[in-house]
C-alpha cells in the first residue's frame, strides 16, 4: 500500500508525511522545507488521524494555504489534492480513496461540550484573529484575563482543558491551531457589524457555544 506522501512540484521531491504531525515551511527545522519568500518560516501543518489527513493553515503568512486554488484555514485532504503553501504547489498521494465530501469531516461527528466560561475564552481568544480579513495572531493568555477580568492562571487552566477537549497535540503555535479548530469547527464566528474603537474599525465577534443544558441554565461563577 502507499504510503501518505506529498510531492513538490518544481522539483518532484516526494516526502513521507510522518504519523502524526508533519511541519511545512520556509525554516529549517520543518519537516517539509519549502524555500521560497511567500513560504513563511513555520506556515502550516499537516495532521494524520488514523487513515485520514488535513491542513491547517498556522495563519502566520499573508499568502496563505490553498486547497486546489481556494484559500482555508483547516481542510481534510483527499488524494489527488494540490495544496500550495503560498506559491509552492505539492499534490497529496497515498491517501485512502474513499470518496468522501469534503464536508464529511470525521473530527466533526461529535461536538464537545464546551463550559460557558470555555466559550468566553474562545471568544476572546479568536478576537483579534477574526477582527480583519486575514488570520493573524490570537490573544494571549494575558490578553484574555484582561478581557474577561479574571487571573492569567485562570485562563491558562481553561486552555489546558480546551486543548484536551479539542485535541490539540501538544508542540508550536498550539493557541494558534486551537484558535483554528475553534473557527474551523464554527463555535465562534465575526458579525457583520462593525464598532469604532480609538478611531479603528473592529469587526465584533459571535460565540456559538455547545453546552450543556444545565450550564446553559446556571452559568458557573468567574473563576479567579
Amino acid at each position: 500500500m502507499e504510503t501518505p506522501h506529498i510531492r513538490i512540484e518544481n522539483n518532484g521531491a516526494v516526502i513521507r508525511l510522518r504519523p502524526d504531525v508533519t511541519t511545512i515551511g520556509r525554516g529549517k527545522s520543518v519537516d517539509i522545507q519549502l524555500d521560497h519568500p511567500s513560504v513563511s518560516k513555520l506556515h502550516a501543518e499537516i495532521i494524520r488521524r488514523g487513515p485520514y489527513a488535513y491542513v491547517s493553515d498556522l495563519g502566520l503568512s499573508r499568502h496563505g494555504t490553498r486547497v486546489n486554488g481556494k484559500v482555508v484555514a483547516q481542510r481534510l485532504l483527499e488524494n489527488g489534492d494540490v495544496v500550495s503553501f503560498g506559491s509552492q504547489r505539492c499534490r497529496v498521494g497515498g491517501l485512502p480513496n474513499e470518496g468522501a465530501l469534503p464536508e464529511s469531516d470525521p473530527r466533526r461527528s461529535a461536538e464537545p461540550e464546551l463550559t460557558r466560561r470555555e466559550v468566553d475564552v474562545v471568544t476572546a481568544l479568536c478576537k483579534p484573529a477574526l477582527s480583519d480579513d486575514a488570520f493573524v495572531a490570537p490573544a494571549t493568555a494575558r490578553d484574555i484575563a484582561a478581557d474577561l477580568v479574571v487571573t492569567e492562571a485562570a485562563v491558562k487552566q481553561h486552555l489546558l482543558r480546551l486543548y484536551q477537549k479539542l485535541k490539540i497535540v501538544e508542540g508550536p503555535n498550539r493557541r494558534v491551531r486551537l484558535a483554528n479548530e475553534v473557527v474551523a469547527r464554527g463555535l465562534v464566528r465575526p458579525l457583520p457589524m462593525a464598532t469604532t474603537v480609538d478611531g479603528r474599525t473592529q469587526a465584533a465577534v459571535s460565540a456559538l457555544p455547545v453546552v450543556p443544558t444545565e450550564v446553559a441554565r446556571t452559568p458557573p461563577p468567574i473563576a479567579s
